[in-house]
């Protein structure tokens, strides 16, 4: 069994696309995972189970869309997967408030000439910057991630790649609850 974290994009938010936490548990639970536990209301949940990351998000997808009718994407990380984004601390720097650090899963490898492209346009966001690792995104984002151009949908479309961003706070929060030692990371 591997302990997965599984994030749904855009549940819950502004009264759109309505999930209970109960019924996501459920629906995990009908899945076969187990141990499924949420955080927050915007769809975070972690679990045990087989499988791929991606064949696991594809499941959960298809099930939601199933039994509750919702089209949410969802973006799967093994509990190993997690650990590494959590080491990597991008702009992890005493200087660099936790609260502006964000991190972005994109649900598959992009291409490389989108990340290319995409980086040769860094030091056009102002204050905001970026790192791509891998299918990690690390933002640091000074005055807030309401006010970035580098949002998920911004990233999306110049990454070609299905995400969704988590805030520092959360990223730590869902890595303990999947068992990662998060340290004396700030949250």
């Amino acid at each position: 069994m591997t302990t997965f974290v599984a994030m749904l994009r855009s549940v819950n938010v502004a009264g759109r696309n309505r999930l209970p936490m109960a019924d996501l548990r459920a629906l995990m639970s009908s899945l076969g995972f187990e141990d499924a536990a949420t955080y927050l209301q915007s769809g975070n949940v972690v679990f045990s189970g087989t499988g791929t990351p991606k064949a696991v998000g594809r499941a959960i997808e298809e099930q939601i869309t199933a039994a509750l009718g919702l089209e949410v994407p969802v973006v799967v990380r093994s509990r190993r997967q997690l650990q590494k984004t959590v080491e990597h601390e991008g702009f992890s720097r005493p200087d660099v408030d936790p609260k502006t650090r964000h991190v972005t899963f994109l649900a598959q490898f992009p291409e490389a000439k989108a990340v290319d492209g995409l980086v040769a346009l860094e030091g056009q966001f102002g204050t905001d910057r970026f790192e791509v690792v891998g299918c990690d995104v690390f933002l640091h984002c000074p005055g807030g991630y309401g006010e970035t151009k580098l949002n998920n949908a911004y990233l999306e479309r110049r990454l070609g790649v299905v995400a969704t961003t988590r805030n520092w706070r959360t990223v730590l929060a869902l890595a303990d609850m999947a068992g990662v030692p998060v340290g004396e990371q700030e949250a």
